[in-house]
């Protein structure tokens, strides 16, 4: 089945190149082309692509604000962030609004096509450089006075602890390594996490294990 992809810019040459770039890779299939954020929103509505190519910047409504809204109303639908922009405010707020991915735009073509369906298949493409942005971000931002209630209460100590490595950068491999456990039981750790805390992806645990105060920035 081939995954259906939107394409979101304001310029239209690189529209354009991102659409022959999808349409000639196997397995990926552009379904339509935004100039602005609001296009972006209703052409996702209407289509309903399995994954939509985002950029920041765009007139009308910017990429973060469609993103926002797209993830909110399409809880299937997953946004990759692709910017010439690298950085960390847009890194903050681009997975905050439900992004699943962010990438520069002079990403190689084999690895834009990788992350789509790296996202597309419900994982989350969060590389360590952008989980220490993340972390970053919260170091500069208050403390809390207190923690958001009842936010971890669903949750297991393994799985706490499951999730307090994630938000320091984790990798599945390394946290097997860590827990002793084997990759099979990581994934199921993770996938209960994603159910319990209602999480999109693994940028949304790391976001949460902030939030909610069980990890603290060092």
């Amino acid at each position: 089945m081939e995954l259906r992809v939107l394409v979101a810019d304001d310029q239209a040459l690189v529209r354009g190149s991102f659409r022959v770039l999808i349409d000639t890779a196997p397995g990926l299939h552009a379904v339509g082309e935004a100039g602005t954020g609001a296009e972006a929103v209703e052409l996702a509505e209407r289509e309903r692509p399995d994954v939509v190519l985002m950029d920041v910047r765009m007139p009308e409504m910017d990429g973060i604000e469609a993103t926002r809204r797209i993830c909110r109303d399409l809880p299937d639908v997953r946004v990759l962030i692709l910017t010439t922009f690298d950085l960390d405010s847009y890194v903050y707020a681009a997975l905050r609004a439900g992004a699943s991915g962010f990438l520069l735009k002079d990403t190689p073509p084999a690895d834009l096509l990788s992350a789509v369906r790296v996202v597309a298949s419900g994982e989350s493409l969060l590389a360590p450089t952008v989980t220490r942005r993340l972390i970053a971000e919260f170091v500069r931002r208050p403390a809390p006075a207190e923690p958001p209630p009842d936010g971890l209460d669903a949750l297991t100590d393994r799985e706490r602890e499951v999730l307090a490595l994630i938000a320091r950068g984790l990798s599945n491999a390394e946290l097997a390594e860590h827990l002793h456990l084997s990759p099979a039981t990581v994934k199921t750790h993770i996938g209960r996490l994603l159910a319990k805390l209602q999480a999109r992806d693994r940028a949304q645990l790391v976001i949460a294990a902030y939030e909610t105060g069980l990890v603290r920035p060092r």
